[in-house]
């Protein structure tokens, strides 16, 4: 196995993304060097961007995409590990622009004619979380005993 170092984009660790069929990803914005080692063993590389608060996009670096099925021919696959910066477990999610490590394991491929080189999600390790804004409804309690209205 081996740990790519980036900024995480996208990343669905704890959870799948089910979207289309279930998988847990990241998008890894990684430094040039580490794209021309990645492109020289086979495995893509992508121009990676996001549109500003205009509505352009706005170019952020060269990508990798590491992800891990759900589903496989003798079951369910589990998600990828994730630890703080003290290798502890973390139950949280992690925003776009966290400083990560991500471990994978490089396999080859071959598909209905074509070949590559894809990473399989293994472990992730925040180096600098980027909080996501919480969603609706996350910051109220139950109603309890004895608490007036």
């Amino acid at each position: 196995m081996a740990v790519a170092t980036g900024i995480a984009y996208w990343a669905s660790v704890l959870a799948p993304n089910e979207t289309f069929e279930p998988v847990y990803t990241v998008d890894l914005v990684i430094s040039d060097e580490d794209a021309q080692d990645f492109s020289s063993r086979g495995v893509n590389v992508k121009d990676f961007s996001l549109k500003d608060e205009s509505g352009e996009p706005q170019y952020i670096g060269k990508a990798v995409t590491i992800k891990r099925k759900v589903n496989a021919k003798n079951g369910r696959r589990p998600a990828p590990k994730l630890y703080n910066l003290n290798k502890e477990p973390m139950d949280t999610t992690v925003g776009n622009g966290s400083a990560v490590k991500v471990q994978y394991n490089e396999f080859a491929w071959e598909y209905a004619g074509k070949s590559g080189v894809s990473l399989d999600f293994q472990a992730m390790q925040v180096l600098d979380l980027v909080p996501v804004k919480s969603q609706d409804g996350d910051e109220l309690n139950p109603f309890g005993d004895g608490e007036e209205f």
